[in-house]
């Protein structure tokens, strides 16, 4: 099979977002596992926006005049991020999602380094990807449902504000040695953002804690985290749905405790600049 590989359009948004829906669907139901997207529908608008992003770098395989896979790899800041990337059901173990791994590899060679987030059981995903050059970095579960207890004493959790995005990017290049302003700001039109503010500081932020696909989280402790999930879970009007690192074992309990529940584990892997985190975080669907 001939493979031709070019730059997504908006043209391509229909195909892409089928492809998507159905290969989701396909894995993860082999596995017993919802779909990632809910819908034909909901896999083309989240690519829609992808393609529409000039932060985003799209790339799509052709063969036979006909689109079959698709990988995107945003660009919003010094970490890039992969995903989604899909191959078509009937064209799939065929070496097409290696060359597509290979283009966004090779683009994001402009940054300090490049991480994705793989369902944990898809064997293939995970040795494509450690043999691409990722390396394993933390153990995650999504984690979903609503916090049982209110926000501790000494803290306030409200709706981030323009204001605060100066706190909130050091914040997390305290903790990550980078910020994520980038992503902030282009996502900003579909975020629904909060802050935990201890002592008169922004102590937590969390861009988007009821959608684990877009959403991180970043504290300094985690007390700071657990205010901020319970304030979040009081106020933003939907059950919290957030990719947890659950090496942060004292927490993972906690979330336990208050009713959260595992829905699957997943896997962050990375190539090039990792720094350990010094803090309390959770991670989007890139990282």
């Amino acid at each position: 099979m001939e493979v031709t590989l070019r730059s997504a359009t908006p043209e391509d948004a229909g195909e892409c977002g089928r492809i998507i829906y159905e290969a989701f669907k396909g894995i993860s139901g082999r596995h017993g596992f919802r779909p990632d997207f809910p819908s034909v529908e909901a896999a083309t608008g989240f690519v829609s926006g992808f393609i529409a992003d000039p932060s985003v770098y799209g790339v799509v395989a052709e063969s036979g005049g006909r689109v079959v896979g698709s990988n995107f790899l945003s660009e919003w800041d010094a970490i890039r991020s992969v995903g989604p990337i899909t191959i078509d059901t009937d064209v799939q173990a065929r070496g097409t999602g290696r060359r597509l791994m290979e283009a966004v590899i090779e683009r994001g060679r402009a940054g300090a380094g490049v991480r994705l987030v793989q369902d944990s059981y898809n064997a293939a995903s995970l040795s494509l990807y450690a043999s691409l050059g990722f390396d394993v970095k933390e153990p995650l579960a999504l984690i979903e449902g609503s916090v049982a207890g209110g926000v501790p004493g000494g803290f306030e959790v409200r709706p981030m504000r323009d204001e605060d995005l100066g706190a909130v990017n050091e914040l997390c290049r305290r903790v990550h040695g980078f910020d994520r302003a980038g992503e902030l700001q282009s996502l900003a039109p579909v975020l629904n953002p909060f802050v935990a503010v201890r002592g008169g500081q922004v102590t937590a932020y969390a861009s988007m804690p009821n959608f684990w696909a877009l959403g991180h989280a970043v504290a300094e402790e985690d007390r700071d985290m657990q205010a901020l999930l319970a304030g979040a879970s009081a106020q933003s009007g939907a059950p919290l749905s957030f990719l947890f690192p659950t090496r942060q074992a004292a927490l993972f309990r906690w979330c336990l405790g208050q009713g959260l529940r595992v829905v699957k584990t997943m896997t962050l892997m990375a190539m090039g600049e990792y720094v350990e985190p010094r803090g309390s975080f959770i991670t989007s669907v890139g990282y």
